[in-house]
């Protein structure tokens, strides 16, 4: 390489370079120490919830005009992926999905756009709608969840202690936002006798409006005197119950006071908002979300300090549970990682220092914290923080951060071992490989491209394995031609012989490489069998998308029929938590009932609250421990809930997708869209591997139809308004007005007694007023029967859907249910009349669109590896000798896969792609040998083999410290795959390069065979 030489710069730089290496060891430290910790990489959830209300409303009326408008104007949303929405009878839910490719300034600006559009047609909406409203937080991780049940406090008591802990925990350093889990709002119940008021001609009406324009805040006028501004206040305003039941009114010429005429009591929502248990008790909980970017391991210490002295404050029979603790599991992972991270750097040190020496292997050693304290403030600039994804890249960078180091240290030994002076020596290794390496470190790093540029969630979610893995590279390449060369002169010193003997691997390679090339076409014959080989072999491979997490969490779902009371949800999750109370294997457990947990975990696939759905979160004591429970919970339910939809299952890793197992059926006529629907789930339930097979809708639930007579309706002077109006304060309640409560609002209600509101026979008797002041029975004019509607409607893009659901074993890949079941599929799909379709869903369709993200890049990867490589070799014989020996790592890939038996999944599949550039790097290297070689005036035979042989050992050297590096991380859950696919595909790689490249070297170029005497060569060459 012509120009400047930056070792020779930083030699005669000496001062200057070791103050560049104090400073950025100092600045890694201090870095490190400053770096946010987490679980996950931040990534967006691009959904957002609109809702709308319709109160009254059938789920057919509410769907047509309410939800079919909205989603016809959501159509038109900028990036949409799709729209999926659900409608029950007067309630309207949408989630606007956007595309992988949309970034968080894209998400955000669109979320603006959602809310402007839906304004513009809030007009058009039928009259009496509430909303729409909005929720783009629907991402928010509560990574610390506490739970505070009570002995000897009413549900406000605890709630008011509650509250005041809020208030406290928001002023520590890094919350976000808090918010309140299972809190019950306190109402005021005004429960009247329908018959009673009959008889004493008492007008609902007036009574309702006596309460109303009592409690109204109104102003009644300020004056101003020359000094002074007063104000005017109106007494009247209700401050309690009591205040409600002393309240008079005039009826019938008399007055008489309400408490005479109604119940008046205080209580709490009926029917209840969603609850939350913890360990079998009711509670109300706190979930805490830190804000981005912070630290969540000082958030928990910070956090738990604060909780110390709260606790301390709090009334005996108030006590605080933590039931999620994401700064634990945080430090628990980083530690371990940490550990990974000590392990590799052990093991490579100890390749370096045998293979290479003391002294040289303490180059390398020093090499590794130069390189990082170089990565860890450049992670801090561009706000990475430690966590999965970045903690697994450093190691992955870690093994190959130490090859251009290795490859300095084995230059400037070379030299030093004839004769070169210490400076010259240092100085050859940038003359003769800087370029070379550096084009190799591009070519890796372009590897990694399709893990940064891949436009979905999973890309975004490992986007971070592509930064540090680029910043790492980057780095080492100038550690190894500015601080190296400068270690190299005070450490190194000469070989005491100009060579040394060389060794019996070496030989063995040698003598190999030149029957190899003598058999030049039976060397790639064989090469290009197995490559075929391995491709042949790779449906044979486990497909999966994430792993599952190795978190002690379970998450028990029963999800009852979907007409079922919270009532029904509440004695569903009593009964688990009979089953959960003293098992050995539980260490405590909390209960969401009428509602999904909170998105404590980043993956998690939330549920909506639904009056049927109970989710509970079991923690066990440890992973093993998590396995046996899963098993028993798995039994209870079946045998507890045979008609519910309930799972057990896991935390899973990557981003949410729900159920594993997914079938959407979709079609304009919902009945059709039934049968179908049905017939899929015969079909996947044909395979004894899909278990807990469900619908997310399919079962219509009962009503109650009052048809009015409306001729004799309006003879009597009612509208159908009216008798709604009267038949809903009478069965669900009528809020009238509110008691402003301290910091709370408290509802009044007003409804009928409670054997009143229940039963049929005392509706048929309920006196409607008309007007005059008096009342007829509601069965003079109207009758009651039974029929049947859905309570609720999926449709995705405008279409009803219905998904056909099921779970798999842990250990299986959904994949392969899904590619048994497909020949069935494919049959139905073909008698389907046209507008119908079953399409495959969950985490197969996830999986498969992340892949194709990823796929789509790679001409974007490929294009760039060609320039770089064609920029170096300029060349295309040489160019297409790389390019043949990059796929080989296939070889090793499939065959480590195999006999691991891990699958090949996202993050697998990434390491492959990597290794295209770990491969092309040794290849790329190795040419430039060639060419050095033959630039001395060897003929392309010997060129390549004393080419491959003086590259053998650092080449060699780079692999196996790359293998072995990867050892720690191969057994954990999420990089295992990855793990052994670089380890198989790298070491066979490897192997292969230095015997086929100078082969296809031979073949291409020619020339004729060496001499046998120079087959003993030392490999200690310039």
């Amino acid at each position: 390489m012509t120009g400047l030489n930056l070792s020779e710069w930083a030699l005669g730089r000496r001062s200057l370079v070791i103050y560049l290496m104090i400073a950025a060891v100092i600045a890694g430290v201090l870095s490190y120490l400053r770096l946010g910790r987490n679980e996950d990489p931040a990534f967006t959830i691009r959904t957002m919830v609109v809702q709308a209300a319709w109160p009254g409303a059938t789920a057919e009326e509410t769907m047509k005009q309410v939800t079919e408008r909205l989603e016809r104007r959501l159509q038109e949303t900028p990036h949409l992926d799709f729209l999926r929405s659900f409608t029950r009878a007067g309630l309207t839910t949408i989630f606007v999905n956007l595309k992988g490719s949309a970034n968080a300034r894209d998400v955000s600006d669109t979320w603006y756009q959602v809310r402007k559009s839906i304004g513009d047609i809030r007009h058009t909406l039928p009259a009496g709608i509430v909303g729409p409203a909005f929720n783009d937080d629907f991402g928010d991780t509560f990574g610390i969840i506490y739970g505070f049940t009570s002995d000897g406090f009413t549900q406000r008591e605890l709630r008011d202690w509650v509250e005041a802990v809020r208030s406290r925990l928001l002023d520590v350093p890094d919350v976000a936002k808090i918010e309140l889990l299972g809190a019950q709002d306190e109402v005021i119940f005004v429960e009247f006798s329908k018959r009673q008021l009959a008889s004493l001609g008492v007008d609902r009406t007036a009574l309702i409006a006596a309460l109303q324009a009592q409690n109204i805040v109104s102003p009644a006028g300020t004056i101003q005197t020359g000094t002074e501004r007063i104000s005017f206040r109106v007494s009247g305003a209700f401050q309690s119950e009591q205040d409600i039941a002393d309240i008079n009114f005039s009826a019938g010429g008399r007055t008489l006071r309400l408490s005479d005429l109604a119940t008046v009591r205080r209580g709490y929502a009926d029917p209840p908002q969603p609850l939350f248990r913890v360990g079998g008790r009711p509670a109300i909980g706190l979930a805490i979300a830190m804000r981005e970017g912070g630290d969540i391991l000082v958030l928990g210490r910070n956090i738990k300090a604060a909780m110390a002295e709260i606790t301390a404050d709090l009334p005996i029979g108030i006590e605080p549970s933590l039931v999620a603790d994401q700064a634990v599991v945080v430090d628990k992972a980083i530690r371990e990682f940490m550990t990974s991270l000590v392990q590799a750097i052990a093991i490579i040190l100890v390749v370096s220092f045998i293979s290479l020496g003391v002294r040289p292997g303490l180059i390398i050693a020093l090499a590794i914290p130069l390189t990082l304290a170089i990565v860890f403030p450049t992670m801090e600039f561009l706000r990475i923080d430690m966590q999965r994804i970045s903690l697994g890249a450093l190691i992955i960078a870690l093994a190959l951060l130490v090859d251009d180091a290795m490859t300095t240290t084995d230059a400037t030994l070379n030299r030093l071992a004839l004769g070169d002076g210490k400076i010259a020596a240092a100085a050859y290794a940038f003359r003769t490989h800087a370029f070379a390496m550096l084009t190799g470190t591009l070519v890796t790093i372009a590897g990694f491209i399709p893990v940064g540029f891949a436009a979905s969630a999973a890309g975004e979610y490992t986007f971070s394995l592509f930064v540090v893995v680029t910043i790492a590279l980057l780095a080492s390449w100038f550690v190894a031609v500015i601080f190296t060369p400068l270690l190299g002169v005070a450490i190194l010193a000469p070989p005491k012989t100009t060579a040394d003997a060389p060794g019996m691997a070496f030989r063995l390679y040698r003598r190999f490489l030149v029957l190899a090339i003598r058999a030049k076409w039976l060397t790639i014959g064989a090469t290009v069998a197995l490559f075929l080989a391995s491709v042949l072999a790779l449906p044979l491979v486990p497909q999966q998308f994430f792993p599952l997490s190795d978190r002690p969490e379970l998450l028990v779902d029963i999800g009852l029929p979907q007409n079922a009371s919270i009532y029904a949800s509440e004695a569903a999750a009593k009964r688990l938590d009979q089953v959960l109370t003293g098992d050995p294997d539980v260490g405590h457990w909390s209960t969401n009932v009428g509602r999904g947990a909170i998105r404590f975990y980043l993956p998690l696939s939330v549920e909506l609250p639904n009056d049927f759905f109970t989710q509970a979160v079991v923690v066990a004591k440890d992973v093993a421990a998590r396995e046996r429970l899963h098993a028993k919970l798995e039994r209870f339910l079946v045998e507890e809930f045979p008609n519910a939809i309930s799972s057990v299952s896991p935390l899973g890793l990557g981003p949410p997708v729900g159920w594993p197992l997914q079938y959407r059926v979709s079609g304009p006529d919902v009945e059709l869209v039934r049968d179908i629907a049905v017939e899929v789930a015969r079909i996947v339930g044909s395979d004894p591997r899909a278990k807990s097979l469900n619908f997310d809708w399919m079962e219509p639930d009962r009503q109650i139809r009052v048809r009015v007579n409306q001729d004799e309706a309006r003879r009597l002077g009612l509208s159908s308004q009216a008798i709604s109006i009267v038949l809903n304060t009478v069965i669900s309640g009528l809020p009238v007005t509110q008691v402003r409560d301290d910091i709370y609002l408290v509802d009044v209600l007003a409804r009928a007694t409670d054997e009143q509101r229940v039963s049929l026979p005392s509706l048929r008797t309920l006196q409607v007023p008309i007007p005059g002041g008096q009342t007829v029975p509601l069965s003079q004019f109207a009758t009651f029967e039974y029929g049947q509607e859905f309570p609720l409607i999926w449709r995705r893009d405008r279409m009803p859907t219905l998904t056909v659901r099921a779970a798999v074993p842990d250990e299986m890949p959904p994949e392969t249910v899904v590619n048994r079941l497909a020949p069935a599929i494919a049959k139905l799909k073909a008698t389907l009349p046209r507008s119908y379709d079953v399409v495959v869903g969950g985490t197969v369709e996830e999986s498969r669109n992340s892949r194709s993200s990823v796929m789509a890049v790679v001409p974007m990867m490929l294009f760039v590896m060609f320039t770089v490589l064609m920029v170096q070799l300029q060349s295309f014989p040489r160019l297409l000798m790389v390019v043949s020996v990059a796929p080989l790592g296939l070889i090793g890939v499939v065959a480590a896969l195999l006999v691991s038996g891990r699958p090949l999944g996202f993050v697998a599949i990434l390491g492959v792609l990597a290794l295209l550039g770990m491969i092309s790097k040794n290849a790329v290297i190795l040419i430039g040998q060639i060419e050095a070689e033959r630039l001395q005036g060897k003929g392309p035979w010997q060129a390549a083999v004393d080419a491959s042989s003086s590259r053998f050992r650092p080449i060699m050297l780079t692999a196996v410290s790359t293998v072995l590096g990867m050892i720690p991380i191969a057994p954990t859950v999420f990089w295992g795959p990855m793990a052994f696919a670089i380890m198989g595909g790298l070491l066979v790689a490897t192997v292969l390069t230095l015997v086929l490249l100078p082969t296809l070297y031979v073949a291409w170029f020619g020339g004729k065979e060496m001499a046998p005497a120079s087959d003993a060569s030392s490999p200690a060459r310039g």
